[in-house]
């Protein structure tokens, strides 16, 4: 039989699934590395790590980065902008890299009808509530804005992206 096998069809699904898996693990640590450095939600951040069956050796690894054990610096920046058909958002970023984080959020949001907003540009048009954003003016959704906000979401410095969308 040309063309079947068991283990490429395995292979190439596990791979799908490594993926995605090793991306939010990447967001996960980030998330604890900032927690023990900053001394707040350090449980909240382990809880969702273990939810998302993150190893343990993972989760003290970036326990130890943020005790100042690791090599690297964390960054947390925090980014306001435009998107397609009016909708405004707030980009919440943990990296290591502050100039290459911010071109390809930058790169990213030109690219599908976006463009970056000074500080304070979109802030005012937000409620910050525990923590959390909630858009005072909501615009009506739309296919395209839907997708802008998943592009960001998806970007791996990404934390969280708080969007107008009603």
């Amino acid at each position: 039989m040309s063309g079947h096998s068991k283990w490429s069809n395995i292979k190439n699904k596990k791979a799908v699934n490594d993926a995605t898996r090793g991306s939010a693990f990447t967001k996960l640590a980030k998330a604890i590395t900032v927690a023990y450095r900053t001394n707040h939600g350090i449980n909240l951040a382990v809880e969702k790590a273990r939810a998302a069956s993150m190893p343990n050796e993972n989760i003290e690894r970036a326990r130890d980065k943020g005790l100042g054990k690791g090599g690297e610096e964390l960054v947390e920046l925090q980014i306001e902008g435009f998107g397609p058909g009016g909708v405004v958002v707030i980009i919440e970023i943990i990296t290591d890299n502050r100039n290459r984080s911010v071109a390809e959020i930058r790169a990213l949001m030109e690219k599908h009808g976006g463009r970056m907003g000074e500080m304070g540009s979109v802030a005012y048009m937000f409620d910050l509530d525990s923590g959390i954003y909630k858009p005072k003016y909501p615009v009506p959704a739309s296919d395209q804005a839907e997708i802008f906000l998943t592009l960001l979401r998806e970007h791996a410095d990404v934390q969280e992206v708080y969007g107008n969308l009603g």
